[in-house]
């Protein structure tokens, strides 16, 4: 299992959760996944101390239960974004720290009919974290407008070529709907000259924007690291690790709103909240990134980003 999904810079999670890893504390892993940054933390927990795991992807829930079944973890099948609701159910006062490993695992991606990557020929345009969710890649691919469309490709980074792929799919669609991975690759491929993005395959960004889309990543985020920190006990800390500059963005400037300054005009926040009180110090003014040693042996681990933020005493 664990050579199956390596967690993204767990030396770096446990070093800023290790001064909390005492008897009675009580942590939780907001993106459980594969289990791996879960079974470091229970290793280090203290005998009594407990870990609450939320995977909104059921088979991915699966996994992580059998693979964690010695350890003392609570298991919530929800999209973290409820974390309100998870704590009243579960009766949970007060949390010592909250990790969030966004983006998506190997084994989403090595699973062609979840329709995350196009490499599998004619698979489902899904991209579903959570399947119960009725909104899939497809349905927004066939039914956004080109202006909506050409939004999310331009905050992706495709810069000039985001207006020219939003027409190229609206123009598509009138001759027949896009419903398979392949039909969406081999359309952005054919509209965005390879040379625009050499690295990378042309329609990687794309696949991503749609999956951000689809399972309402961003505001998710924001929303439940505003809930973290209010249900956090005193010296409490909230990692995150984000792989796309939007989530990166996203999480830095809620840190800033909760550490008492102001919203600014993207954040998907409501932008009428007024700063609370200093609720937290960012320790990271700079994001953590990984060893060049780390991205050798995990090369999807390159594009993370690693912020945390210290609950503080108002």
């Amino acid at each position: 299992m664990e050579n199956f999904h390596l967690p993204v810079m767990p030396d770096e999670v446990i070093g800023y959760f290790k001064p909390l890893l005492a008897n009675d504390a009580v942590f939780v892993d907001c993106t459980l996944g594969g289990g791996g940054h879960a079974a470091a933390i229970c290793r280090k927990l203290g005998p009594t101390g407990r870990l609450i795991g939320i995977e909104q992807d059921a088979a991915a829930l699966k996994r992580a239960q059998e693979y964690l079944q010695e350890y003392p973890v609570t298991f919530v099948h929800e999209n973290f974004r409820h974390l309100e609701n998870i704590f009243n159910d579960l009766s949970v006062d007060g949390v010592d720290g909250f990790l969030f490993d966004l983006g998506i695992s190997s084994f989403q991606i090595e699973t062609p009919e979840r329709g995350f990557s196009f490499r599998a020929v004619d698979a489902p345009l899904d991209s579903r974290m959570d399947l119960r969710n009725p909104t899939t890649a497809a349905d927004l691919v066939n039914r956004m407008s080109e202006e909506d469309l050409r939004i999310i490709f331009l905050e992706s980074g495709y810069g000039k070529w985001a207006r020219r792929l939003a027409r190229a799919i609206t123009a598509q669609r009138q001759l027949s709907q896009i419903i398979t991975t392949s039909q969406f690759a081999d359309l952005i491929a054919a509209t965005i000259p390879i040379a625009a993005h050499s690295k990378i395959h042309p329609a990687t960004k794309a696949f991503q924007a749609l999956r951000i889309t689809v399972n309402d990543e961003v505001a998710a985020l924001s929303e439940a690291l505003v809930v973290a920190v209010h249900r956090s006990n005193i010296t409490a800390r909230v990692v995150v690790i984000s792989y796309h500059s939007l989530e990166d963005r996203e999480a830095k400037q809620t840190f800033k709103y909760l550490s008492g300054k102001p919203l600014p005009t993207f954040h998907s926040l409501e932008r009428e909240l007024p700063p609370p009180p200093r609720l937290v110090s960012v320790l990271t003014k700079k994001p953590l990134t990984p060893s060049a040693e780390e991205i050798q042996r995990n090369p999807r681990s390159r594009s993370a980003k690693l912020r945390v933020a210290e609950r503080v005493a108002i």
